[in-house]
């Protein structure tokens, strides 16, 4: 999968940090630490060499020992600064404080530890901004039903079992029971982590997605450490077993790389570029296939263009018959709406 540029970014300003404070660090070291192969490495450090303050002259730019890097070693010479103490404004302290004041809500359900960190922040950036910090009143709002919101956190509170009425973005529902593990929020959306008896796996569950919530009067049992492995990122990442599937899309539709789970991406002379992934539910693909049509070239093998034909025939055969044939524009885009491959064969969503 092609990786994010805000979290290429992010590590790159972690290294900086790092390599500050460290000194001479091993390129397999730093691959370790910051869980990334030592080639990935050697390009973050190439690309660090030309970034720097504004002026962009070589005086403003990060600098290494380039005879270190000859050796396998990675030592930071120069950081221009980057590494300083950040000194917010009163507006930017603001905006940091109502960010605060959010996860504390969102925390709620979490360990002493983690609210009484927040709570300590918060209070001394409080102090600090003064008078401006107490015009900020946030309160985080979970997305779907408030009722199974609520369900949900208490039951995480009191440790109990779910048991929950769920539907995924092929409008298949189920029932299963399930040890909620923990509430996460990414871009717009809300989820639940939880233990799933049904798959016997952790899953991860959309939280506007479930219908109904129940709390049983059965204790969760253990399950190991829910920030393990995969479940730190929401995306789900079909197996070996799923069918690959290769597209051709134009450049604008460059974000499927990037927030698509992918085998291999390559750009090609022709300014298109081309993805294989692996696909585990054929109505995703189709709903992602019909969202950017204008932008897809060609698909092998030839089965999902042929799903994909049927399905736009299907709709423009329902607009006739309600006279409305004339109002399309000819672009089936919107049909899907999803971006990621986000349910799999038991129809829990992953992303």
């Amino acid at each position: 999968m092609a990786e994010r540029a805000d979290e290429r970014l992010v590590r790159l300003l972690g290294m900086v940090a790092y390599l500050d404070a460290a000194g001479a660090v091993t390129v397999d070291d730093l691959a370790r630490r910051f869980g990334v192969s030592p080639q990935q490495v050697l390009d973050d450090v190439d690309a660090l060499w030309v970034s720097g303050t504004p002026g962009y002259w070589p005086d403003d730019l990060l600098d290494f020992d380039a005879v270190a890097r000859e050796r396998g070693v990675v030592r930071l010479v120069e950081a221009r600064g980057m590494t300083r103490p950040l000194r917010l404004g009163t507006r930017e302290a603001v905006a940091l404080v109502a960010a605060l004041r959010a996860l504390r809500s969102a925390v709620a359900t979490a360990g002493p530890g983690a609210r009484s960190v927040v709570d300590s922040a918060l209070e001394k950036l409080t102090d600090a901004t003064g008078e401006a910090a107490a015009a900020v009143d946030v309160e985080l709002a979970l997305e779907g039903d408030p009722a199974v919101a609520a369900t949900v956190r208490d039951a995480l509170v009191r440790g109990r079992r779910l048991r929950i009425r769920y539907v995924t973005a092929a409008d298949v529902s189920s029932e299963r029971d399930v040890d909620p593990l923990r509430l996460v929020t990414q871009d717009e959306h809300s989820y639940l982590l939880a233990w799933c008896y049904r798959s016997q796996d952790q899953r991860t569950f959309r939280l506007d997605r479930i219908l109904e919530a129940q709390v049983l009067d059965v204790p969760v049992e253990s399950h190991g450490d829910p920030r393990a492995g995969a479940l730190e990122r929401v995306a789900f990442v079909p197996d070996d077993s799923a069918e690959l599937v290769t597209i051709v899309f134009d450049s604008p539709a460059r974000w499927v790389a990037e927030e698509v789970p992918t085998e291999s991406v390559r750009n090609r002379e022709d300014g298109t570029f081309e993805v294989t992934l692996r696909v585990a539910d054929p109505v995703w693909l189709r709903h992602l296939l019909l969202q950017q049509a204008r932008h897809v070239r060609s698909v092998e093998p030839s089965w999902p263009a042929v799903d994909v034909a049927e399905a736009a025939r299907a709709a423009l055969g329902a607009y006739a018959r309600l006279g409305q044939g004339s109002d399309l524009d000819g672009d089936a885009g919107d049909a899907g709406g999803a971006r990621g491959n986000d349910s799999d064969s038991d129809g829990e969503v992953r992303a």
